[in-house]
């Protein structure tokens, strides 16, 4: 079953009668060096980027629309036979039926990784994180200006994740049975354990799901392997560098950082020194090229060194500890972090079938990563979603130039006029939009002033091109969803279809001698 499928499949049962349209761009593997930056040695790991886009349609004359995306990223690790899920961004556009499609979206992209007879990476144990962080609008720009977007606020977008993330383990568990283990992991920053289970039963209470949760981290126990490959054995303890891995635009990684590359007890490093002069090299080139490769390789080695006791400093109880008051934990609003592992036995036919591959081979159905970073940077620079006239349009626009990714640019991306009910239309796109922004790789992030250390092996594999078949095999694929409509608030006070019993309450009198 492909990711398409799998997705497709959870928004099934639904309730309602709507038609949904679904775009799923997953990049082919790609050398991953920064995974552990402070590891030593840092073990191979390998990236894809996810992309996925929801669309819905309510009557079949009726243009769609936007109404949920998710990015996310997986990273192979072979050395440990882990694989880590990291959802890095979930939005909506709020311009959805009721109920909305991102609560099934998420938990089908969850289980397909964390099912192993789904799992299209081989590896025996996955772990997925999550950083809850409640904010109006990630993938869909000026999307809050909608006035029928309501975001979850910071407390109940936690819950939210917990619930969620609960149902998937209980399904898994229904699944695969006693043969799955899995460890769910939850920390709210600033909060103490009895504040954080309060906070959350407040919003959604527990339904006696199977799933156990624990507040802390999961980098104290032993049951499920850790991805990161411990160097002594597993001799001596993991220190920090081991154990908490690094993704982009996440505040436990901007902490190591800081950990890392801060010596002084004041927190302020003096500056490095200035290169020498070009004139000063030449004349003193011939004499001292070996001293000076020397010399910047015990440079090299002593700043890494350097950089490692640093983290070793500080334990994982200590990082957790200090996280609480982190500008970004204490902000004003309340976060969460959300560690899931799973491990199951895969079974025989699984695994001969994965072992042999190399884990650069791209897989049928995967596009290259710039195809992903194409589109993803249309969307977040070139369209806005405010109103349903520029949501509409900016949905075609994206839905036809992903087809046209797919055919070679044959299909042209036109612009769309809305007309409303009183019969204005709106004014035309800008021609210039009307077609994906042009492919920009950001240069990697600064750690210290430096670039970081990027594996510049070259890939053996070729960039799979994208066609029509991989488009209507793997990225495209619609579902019509013909379910009973969601009870209304009257059918749900009422339970079996009779009248609610209303009891009314009188104030006795107070009797006089």
């Amino acid at each position: 079953m492909t990711l398409r499928d799998a997705l497709l499949a959870g928004l099934n049962s639904l309730p309602g009668t709507r038609e949904f349209h679904l775009h799923v761009l997953v990049s082919s593997p790609r050398k991953h060096g920064n995974l552990f930056p402070f590891a030593n040695p840092r073990p191979r790991s390998y990236l894809q980027d996810i992309l996925i886009l929801l669309s819905e349609q309510t009557i079949p004359d009726s243009p769609s629309v936007f109404v949920s995306a998710i990015e996310a990223c997986v990273y192979n690790i072979p050395a440990t036979s882990c694989a880590i899920l990291y959802v890095s961004k979930v939005d909506s556009t709020g311009q959805a039926t009721a109920p909305s499609p991102t609560p099934a979206l998420v938990r089908a992209l969850l289980l397909y990784y964390a099912d192993p007879a789904t799992r299209p990476i081989s590896a025996d144990h996955l772990w997925i994180h999550v950083f809850a962080r409640a904010q109006n609008q990630y993938l869909f720009p000026n999307s809050s200006e909608y006035s029928k977007k309501h975001p979850l606020s910071d407390i109940k977008l936690c819950a939210w994740w917990k619930r969620q993330i609960s149902t998937v383990v209980g399904e898994l568990a229904t699944r695969v049975g006693d043969t799955c283990r899995t460890k769910s992991y939850y920390t709210l920053p600033g909060l103490s354990e009895f504040e954080a289970y309060h906070s959350l039963e407040r919003i959604y209470p527990s339904t006696g799901s199977r799933s156990n949760w624990t507040y802390g981290h999961p980098y104290s126990q032993d049951e499920i392997p850790l991805p990161c490959p411990c160097p002594s054995g597993g001799d001596s303890p993991r220190h920090l560098g081991q154990c908490i891995p690094s993704f982009d635009d996440d505040p436990k990684s901007r902490f190591i950082d800081e950990i890392a590359y801060t010596t002084d007890a004041d927190g302020v490093r003096s500056p490095e020194r200035k290169r020498p002069r070009a004139d000063t090299l030449k004349t003193h080139e011939e004499d001292a090229s070996s001293a000076d490769a020397s010399e910047k390789k015990e440079g090299r080695s002593k700043k890494e060194d350097q950089t490692h006791k640093e983290v070793k400093k500080v334990s994982v109880e200590e990082f957790w500890e200090r996280m609480s008051f982190r500008q970004e934990c204490i902000a004003g609003a309340v976060t969460g972090f959300f560690v899931i592992g799973v491990s199951a036995t895969r079974t025989p036919a699984s695994t001969l079938s994965t072992s042999e591959v190399s884990p650069l081979a791209p897989q049928a159905g995967q596009v290259s990563s710039q195809m992903n970073k194409r589109v993803l940077t249309s969307l977040l620079t070139a369209h806005e979603f405010p109103t349903v006239e520029k949501a509409v349009w900016s949905t075609k626009v994206i839905e036809d130039s992903i087809r046209g990714l797919c055919d070679g640019l044959k299909s042209s991306a036109l612009p769309l006029v809305v007309t409303d009910k009183s019969g204005r239309r709106t004014p035309e796109p800008d021609p210039v939009r009307t077609t994906l922004a042009p492919p920009q790789t950001p240069p990697p992030r600064l750690v210290n002033g430096k670039r970081p250390i990027i594996d510049s092996s070259p890939n053996p594999f070729p960039e799979p091109v994208a066609s029509l078949e991989t488009y209507h095999s793997f990225i495209y694929g619609t579902i019509a969803v013909k379910n009973r409509p969601p009870p209304t608030k009257e059918a749900t006070s009422a339970g079996n279809g009779t009248p609610p019993t209303i009891t009314v309450l009188t104030a006795r009198k107070k009797r006089t001698k």
